[in-house]
C-alpha cells in the first residue's frame, strides 16, 4: 500500500488506492471545465467541486485560495499550479496566492531553507515568476506579511487540532511542520472570515500528495464556531519528473524543468528525458512509441495549449511515424521559446516582487 507523504519526492501512482482509502471522488464528466487540464483528465478526483460548480455557472463568487512554498526555484510542475489559478481568476473568483515564506522556513530541513531570509529570499524569485504567469499583485500575499488577524486565526486553528489527530494523519509530529501546516490551514480558511470576503465556498487545486492537508483543513472547518463552508478541493495528477518514479521537485533538481533554467540546460534534459520510444530504428517504426511511459509527451500534455495538434503528435509517435527524436525537438521548440519569454517577464517584474515581499 502506498504511504501519502505531503513533503515526499515520490509520485502518487496508486489512484484506485487513494480514491478508496480517502474517500476522494473520481472526476465525472458532468463537472468538467473547459480547460485542457480537465478535458485530458488531468484533473482526476475532487472533494465538493459541484458547490464551486454551481457558483461558476450561476457567475457568483467563490474563493480560489492556492499557495507554494518559497523553498526553492518554481517548476513546470509549480506552473500548472498556476494555471489552474488563472483559470478560476477569470471566471470571476475572489482570488488569493499564498506565497509561503513562513512554510518553507518551518516545514523544510536547515540545510535547505537555514533562515528565514533566505526563505524571502526564494519568495521574491517566485513572485516574480508568479507575476510572469499572469498573477498581479491583488491576488498575491506573503505569508510574513499578512494582517494580524489571519495570525490569530492560524493560532485559533490550533486549538482544534490534537497531537494524536496529526500523527494519525501525518505519521510524526515534527514541530516545524506542525507549525507550517496551521498556517495552510489558516490560508485555505482565513478568506472566508468577515474580515475578508466572508462565507463562500472556496476552491484549492493540489496533487493528491496534499490531501492529508484537505482532509485535516475540511475537518478543521466543521468544527469552528464561524460561518464558514468546507472548503473544495480539485486534485490533478502527479506531473512526472524526466526520469520514471518521481515528481518534479525541487528538492531534486535533475527531475525538473525548472522556470529559471539556462536554455541549453533546459534543452539537454528534454533530450536526456525518459523515452516511450523502441531501442531500434525498425522496432519503433514497426511497433511505435509508448505514449503512456514517454515523459516528454506527458509535460507536453501538462502544458501544451493546443490538444488538437498535441493528439496529432501522440498518434505520428505512437504508430511509429514519429521518432523519440523528433518528439522531443517538438518539445524543445515549445518549452524553449517560452521559458525564454518568461525569464525575461519575470526580470521585469523583480522590482515589484522586491516590493511585495520586503516593501
Amino acid at each position: 500500500m502506498q504511504e501519502i507523504d505531503p513533503w515526499g519526492n515520490l509520485k502518487v501512482s496508486d489512484y484506485e488506492h487513494v480514491f478508496k482509502e480517502f474517500g476522494l471522488k473520481q472526476f465525472p464528466d458532468s463537472l468538467k471545465l473547459n480547460h485542457y487540464l480537465f478535458e485530458r483528465n488531468i484533473i482526476v478526483a475532487h472533494r465538493d467541486f459541484d458547490k464551486v460548480a454551481k457558483r461558476i455557472e450561476s457567475k457568483k463568487p467563490f474563493v480560489n485560495i492556492t499557495g507554494i512554498a518559497a523553498s526553492g526555484p518554481y517548476h513546470l510542475g509549480h506552473k500548472v499550479d498556476l494555471d489552474l489559478f488563472n483559470f478560476f481568476k477569470k471566471k470571476g473568483a475572489k482570488n488569493y496566492f499564498a506565497v509561503s515564506d513562513l512554510d518553507a522556513f518551518l516545514s523544510r530541513p536547515d540545510n535547505k531553507i537555514p533562515d528565514l531570509k533566505t526563505a524571502k529570499k526564494w519568495a521574491v524569485k517566485n513572485t516574480a515568476d508568479a507575476l510572469a504567469l499572469g498573477l498581479s499583485k491583488s491576488d498575491i500575499y506573503v505569508q510574513s506579511k499578512k494582517e494580524n488577524r489571519y495570525y490569530e486565526f492560524a493560532f485559533e486553528l490550533s486549538k482544534k487540532i490534537t497531537k494524536n489527530t496529526f500523527e494519525a494523519v501525518y505519521g510524526h509530529v515534527d514541530l516545524g511542520k506542525v507549525g507550517a501546516n496551521f498556517l495552510q490551514y489558516a490560508d485555505i480558511l482565513h478568506p472566508q472570515l468577515e474580515e475578508f470576503e466572508g462565507s463562500m465556498p472556496s476552491i484549492t487545486g493540489i496533487g493528491l500528495d496534499q490531501d492529508p492537508h484537505a482532509r485535516l483543513t475540511r475537518d478543521i472547518a466543521k468544527r469552528l464556531p464561524y460561518k464558514i463552508e468546507t472548503p473544495s478541493f480539485i486534485y490533478f495528477k502527479h506531473q512526472s519528473g524526466l526520469q520514471p518514479g518521481a515528481k518534479m521537485s525541487a528538492s531534486h533538481p535533475e527531475t525538473a524543468i525548472f522556470l529559471s533554467d539556462d536554455l541549453k540546460e533546459a534543452e539537454k534534459k528534454i533530450k536526456k528525458a525518459f523515452s516511450g520510444g523502441q531501442p531500434t530504428l525498425e522496432e519503433h517504426r514497426e511497433k511505435g512509441g509508448n505514449l503512456e511511459i514517454d515523459l516528454v509527451y506527458e509535460m507536453l500534455k501538462f502544458h501544451y495549449p493546443d490538444t488538437k495538434e498535441l493528439e496529432k503528435i501522440g498518434k505520428e509517435f505512437a504508430s511509429g511515424e514519429m521518432l523519440a527524436s523528433g518528439l522531443k525537438q517538438f518539445a524543445i521548440d515549445f518549452f524553449i521559446p517560452f521559458l525564454k519569454e518568461h525569464q525575461k517577464n519575470a526580470k521585469s517584474n523583480l522590482k515589484l516582487a522586491e516590493k511585495i515581499v520586503n516593501g
